[in-house]
């Protein structure tokens, strides 16, 4: 079988690179949407990952569409690579929205696509149980404390996180007035707030304790966590 595309192991790692990011997105997209990745080495077996395929019955091993073909024309007939929405509908005539998008691998060649096919006649209750929180009483208790603080700058980011922290650790009656401070650095370590440029010294300052202090919290709670 003669390839379409000859591709370099460059190529192969790139799209390789891809199935785990397919995966996170099925994850956060639903049930209603499947997601295709083809390699464009062999068209006759192109898809190498395939997310929710119960909608077309496609597995990996499956051959690109007419469809997807079309639409790499397009893309290499063109130099506008915008990945923009289209409908559709597939054999059975159910309606469909859906994005072609390019991967492009060394010499600035296309030598995957990403195919996306949201279904748009899935049940409402099915379609928004993929995007609401969970109603389960543990996991809604875990969302709680995964809340998001988008930021445009740096230490506006910090402070925020500073101060959250500071408020979850005065209204814990289980930890006294002299391990606050230690416990507020360890969430915020947790957190990952100290990999930000200049993090230690602006939260030593608002806790006015030295970086020291702070350096020797987390050294100590490094220890900890080993011997667990």
């Amino acid at each position: 079988m003669e390839p379409y595309l000859r591709l370099s192991e460059v190529d192969k790692q790139i799209l390789q690179s891809y199935t785990m990011m397919l995966d996170g997105l099925g994850n956060f997209m639903g049930n209603s949407c499947e997601i295709i990745l083809h390699s464009l080495e062999y068209l006759e077996n192109s898809a190498i990952k395939v997310i929710n395929g119960h909608f077309s019955n496609r597995k990996q091993g499956a051959p690109i569409t007419n469809l997807a073909l079309k639409m790499l024309d397009q893309l290499n007939d063109s130099e506008d690579y915008s990945a923009m929405p289209y409908f559709n509908k597939n054999i059975d005539g159910v309606n469909l929205k859906s994005s072609t998008i390019p991967i492009f691998g060394e010499n600035n060649r296309i030598i995957g696509l990403i195919c996306i096919n949201m279904h748009l006649e899935q049940p409402l209750y099915e379609f928004l149980h993929d995007l609401l929180p969970a109603t389960h009483p543990v996991e809604a208790s875990n969302d709680s404390n995964n809340s998001e603080h988008f930021s445009d700058n740096i230490d506006d980011l910090i402070m925020t996180a500073l101060a959250k922290a500071k408020q979850s650790v005065k209204a814990d009656p289980k930890i006294s007035n002299l391990n606050q401070n230690k416990e507020i650095v360890i969430r915020l370590y947790d957190q990952g707030i100290f990999n930000l440029k200049d993090s230690v010294i602006k939260i030593a300052n608002s806790l006015d304790i030295s970086k020291n202090t702070i350096y020797l919290h987390i050294r100590n709670h490094k220890k900890e966590n080993k011997t667990e």
